[in-house]
């Protein structure tokens, strides 16, 4: 009974010091954010597992806290289409806060260990009515990752498929890589097919546009790793 008492103490504490640090709560007092804990679900995956069904349960937000997942939607064929990656400190779900509408999509873990908390939409809102500063916050972030996704849209829309596949390569490696003697080194969690579905392409296409990146030794791409030669040319 002690050690279930110890592990559930050791629970909350991790819940607590992972809300704590990140910025959307650093408005919140530490008793607020206790109290905060109390609403929060927590949970590990591998990679591979689904995390939420879109239109399969009570609507959520999730806050990714460790580890990387993709945001995929099935088309009419029943095929998978990656719609957004979701990396450490992201949220995803229902974040507009409003009626939620039938979706089919859900979300893959792509790393080998991910954590995520996550709110029932329902408590969240009635969190914010209490703490506006929050509300503000929250505002501020999800307009900042529309304004990224709408970019991202843009991009889809005004770009080759070659200036998509580096734009992406650059905006991976600013939050993920690594720089060691001028070369940057991405951990992959991607294949071919994934980087494809993200830049609107067939796999066959990426596949070629990254071997072309690779022959002029801008990129070399394998499945542990992704190597940039100088980061300064993708820009």
């Amino acid at each position: 009974m002690q050690i279930f008492f110890i592990l559930a103490l050791m629970y909350e504490e991790l819940k607590y010091w992972y809300l704590r640090d990140h910025k959307l709560f650093r408005t919140l007092s530490m008793s607020q954010i206790k109290q905060l804990c109390i609403i929060t679900g927590y949970k590990k995956a591998q990679k591979g597992d689904v995390i939420y069904f879109g239109s399969g349960e009570l609507p959520r937000i999730y806050l990714l806290k460790k580890g990387s997942i993709k945001i995929v939607a099935l088309d009419e064929e029943g095929n998978e289409v990656v719609k957004d990656i979701i990396q450490k400190g992201d949220l995803f779900g229902h974040l507009e806060l409003d009626e939620v509408q039938e979706v089919n999509e859900y979300a893959k873990a792509l790393t080998p260990e991910v954590s995520i908390c996550s709110f029932l939409q329902s408590d969240f809102e009635q969190l914010m009515l209490k703490h506006p500063d929050l509300a503000l916050s929250y505002t501020k972030f999800v307009g900042l990752k529309m304004k990224r996704l709408k970019n991202n849209y843009s991009n889809l829309m005004s770009k080759d498929a070659r200036t998509r596949l580096i734009s992406f390569f650059y905006e991976w490696a600013q939050k993920e890589g690594k720089t060691t003697n001028g070369k940057t080194y991405i951990e992959n969690y991607l294949t071919q097919n994934d980087i494809a579905q993200i830049i609107c392409t067939s796999r066959q296409t990426a596949v070629q546009l990254l071997n072309e990146l690779e022959s002029a030794g801008w990129v070399y791409y394998s499945r542990k790793e992704i190597i940039i030669e100088d980061i300064e040319k993708l820009k």
